[in-house]
């Protein structure tokens, strides 16, 4: 069984969360634990899935993908084996970063890397419109970036903030 976290833990996995290649020193050092101490609540976040795993940023424009699009596609039938083939599909594109499965008007949800306009048209005409799940399929294409995903809130239990310090 999982036990509580505590203020030291949330303030770990915050720090964890900024810069997953702290060292223990590095980290007691920010939240005022030995390096000792830290191993154990790191390994024990680890075994209880509070961190899934560790891995570098990378930087999308600087790999050649320089256009971002936003994708939702609706599926031509509602059934459970027409949601699997669809899951099937996008869970074998790496150009689809995130997918989600949505309530409302659409049923999906694609934000989608690719090199330019034509990769982006070969990858809906080619891969998603001709898919025997998908009925139908609407792009938008992202002008400027105002946010992005750098790590999730980190709250405590009973307080409407972010910083368990």
């Amino acid at each position: 069984m999982d036990e509580p976290l505590d203020k030291l833990d949330l303030r770990l996995l915050q720090e964890l969360q900024r810069d997953g290649r702290l060292t223990n020193n590095e980290l007691g050092e920010r939240i005022a634990l030995s390096p000792s101490q830290c191993s154990r609540r790191r390994t024990r976040l680890e075994a209880e899935g509070y961190i899934r795993s560790y891995r570098a940023h990378l930087d999308r424009e600087k790999l050649g993908l320089d256009m971002l699009v936003v994708i939702s596609v609706t599926l031509a039938t509602h059934n459970r084996d027409n949601a699997r083939r669809f899951s099937q599909l996008i869970n074998g594109l790496p150009e689809v970063l995130e997918a989600y499965a949505l309530t409302g008007e659409m049923d999906y949800h694609l934000t989608v890397a690719t090199r330019g306009l034509a990769d982006l048209s070969k990858f809906v005409s080619d891969v998603l419109l001709p898919h025997e799940s998908v009925q139908h399929v609407k792009t938008s294409i992202v002008l400027d970036t105002l946010k992005t995903f750098e790590g999730f809130p980190v709250l405590m239990p009973g307080h409407g903030h972010c910083d368990p310090r």
